[in-house]
């Protein structure tokens, strides 16, 4: 009986040491620094494009469980019910476009608080036309070797929409939202080639867009821009991959030129949370935004060498389900516009690299000017609001905290972060837009100033 009683308190000795070992071990891998998530059970809502991938990979190499987060990822039907169902609870966080957040916050459609701590990537959209436009656009376009000079501007358009406008056809194009990337790279760029893409004017209940409108935009959802255009509802769009890819692919249209020739290496989602969520769950928050980073670091790391097998995992019905080809036909570094014409576009997608996951008030600035160049806010306002607005709904604070947890636990360098204790937020003014005009987020008004197209200063509709 001594003997036995002798084992059982060794074996309950050895059993209490590994369960403290074990705690010990776990409690390292969750952080020293950052508290337990206080809540555990994530769903996160997405939109079937490519640029979702920082989800998907987080996913399913484990990140969100590394950080004591069981996250269920679901598709959503377009962008508006996706932020509805942030702001109702329905979905803990999404994949946003970066305006969304913004016209949230000053109430442009749905009025509500939502924030980003991070920036899922830079570029990956593209405009493409019908097989009918691009005969029409093609005799204006300079070529050299018998290919297309690239990029290609609006002005081997305008042309095209003169001619409809003359015999008095709309000209109809489609993007995703009205506060999308999509929406303002489009009319940035017909703006540019002399194309009056319409204005907005909230303030007379006229949200449509298309006042005074040479070019007639409208919302269709990015995996219906192909059959729609098919259909010849619209005459091209402007979309994330791989919906202009499949156009090639289905060989009914051409595109022209991508976001990365618009504007070079432009912010394009960010993952969004309601505020009031965020103050609930701050260390659930930074937790997913360390799983998030380590997944954009993964996507971008040894020069792309991982993106065959995230194309692969992308391809998946429950992720972007486009056959493998067509996503890899840009996600892997290339870009194909006219059939056969495939040209190396490395940082078509950049998820990381170039501080790509840093949330930059001048970025989000940047969304905010062209919604009041284009009449979604009605009215003039100081330079102050902008930069006001910017930090309200842009939170590089809570990407930091991440970052620095990243960095202490040995899963990233200090070197592949921007330098916290100086960063302002600001980037340097930018001066690789498609119409050389240079963009100084400190200085908003300024920049509207120098637009030939649209609304600045006291102007009001």
């Amino acid at each position: 009986m001594m003997f036995k009683s002798k084992l059982i308190k060794t074996t309950i000795k050895t059993l209490a040491a590994s369960v403290s070992l074990a705690a010990t071990v776990f409690s390292a891998q969750v952080s020293a620094e950052v508290g337990y998530a206080e809540k555990e059970e994530l769903k996160f809502g997405f939109i079937k494009l490519t640029d979702m991938a920082p989800l998907a990979i987080a996913y399913e190499k484990g990140y969100f469980e590394d950080e004591g987060l069981y996250v269920t990822l679901e598709a959503q039907a377009n962008w508006k019910v996706l932020l509805d169902r942030v702001i109702d609870g329905q979905l803990d966080g999404a994949h946003m476009l970066a305006g969304q957040p913004l016209g949230a916050t000053i109430g442009f459609g749905t009025k509500a608080d939502i924030i980003t701590a991070f920036s899922m990537d830079l570029n990956g959209n593209a405009i493409t036309v019908s097989n009918d436009i691009w005969k029409q656009m093609k005799k204006h376009i300079p070529h050299e070797n018998g290919k297309p000079v690239h990029p290609i501007k609006a002005d081997s358009l305008k042309p095209v929409v003169d001619s409809y406008r003359q015999k008095g056809k709309p000209f109809n194009m489609g993007m995703v939202f009205p506060v999308s990337t999509h929406n303002y790279e489009l009319r940035y760029w017909l703006a540019a080639g002399g194309i009056h893409p319409g204005y907005y004017a909230p303030h007379k209940g006229d949200i449509s867009g298309q006042l005074k409108a040479d070019a007639l935009l409208s919302v269709t959802p990015p995996p219906q821009m192909p059959s729609t255009m098919e259909a010849g509802t619209i005459y091209g769009y402007c979309v994330g991959e791989p919906w202009n890819q499949q156009a090639v692919f289905k060989g009914i249209g051409v595109p022209v030129v991508t976001d990365y020739e618009i504007w070079k290496n432009n912010p394009e989602k960010v993952f969004g949370v309601s505020k009031s969520w965020a103050e609930k769950y701050p260390n659930t928050h930074i937790r997913v935004v360390k799983a998030m980073i380590r997944a954009a670091m993964w996507l971008d790391a040894n020069n792309n060498a991982n993106r065959p097998e995230a194309v692969k995992i992308l391809s998946k019905s429950q992720y972007v389900g486009a056959d493998y080809d067509v996503i890899a036909n840009s996600m892997t570094g290339t870009f194909e516009y006219e059939k056969g014409d495939k040209r190396s576009v490395p940082d078509f997608n950049v998820f990381f690299r170039y501080n790509a996951t840093y949330p930059y008030y001048s970025d989000a600035i940047w969304y905010l000017t062209q919604m009041r160049r284009w009449g979604q806010i009605s009215d003039e306002k100081p330079d102050s609001w902008y930069k006001d607005i910017a930090k309200k709904v842009y939170r590089p604070d809570i990407y930091a905290e991440a970052a620095k947890e990243l960095i202490a636990e040995g899963k990233a360098k200090a070197s592949e972060f921007p330098e916290f204790s100086n960063e302002s937020g600001f980037k340097k003014p930018q001066k690789h837009f498609i119409d050389n005009i240079v963009y100084d987020g400190s200085k908003p008004n300024a920049y509207l100033e120098k637009f030939e197209i649209g609304l600045k200063g006291s102007t009001k509709l």
